[in-house]
């Protein structure tokens, strides 16, 4: 399993828009993407620092999600942040999610 981490900064009262657009745009075409198992994503309690993590079968799947649908993601919260998102890799050396996902499929 991989994951990437995005971290971004949001503009002054854009943590209910943040919300709204990762809840009704982004996570739908996150679904869409190959490989893709999760997104979990914290809200610092100020309301302006946002971290999401997104859950990979694969560190090819989530490259493939970089260099194809990251770019229309970025559009969408345009409005709600501001400047540059910074983006880490991670390879998941433990999850529960992994366990239950391993358990379903058997």
């Amino acid at each position: 399993m991989f994951a990437r981490k995005v971290s971004m900064h949001l503009k002054a009262n854009g943590a209910a828009e943040f919300k709204q657009k990762v809840e009704n745009e982004v996570i739908p075409l996150l679904r869409k993407q190959a490989g893709f198992l999760d997104e979990i994503t914290f809200l610092y309690p100020s309301g302006k620092e946002v971290h999401a993590y997104s859950l990979w079968e694969s560190a090819e799947d989530a490259e493939a999600y970089n260099r194809g649908a990251y770019s229309e993601v970025t559009k969408m919260l345009a409005s709600a942040i501001e400047g540059t998102s910074r983006v880490q890799t991670y390879e998941v050396l433990n999850s529960t999610l992994q366990k239950s996902l391993a358990a379903v499929s058997a």
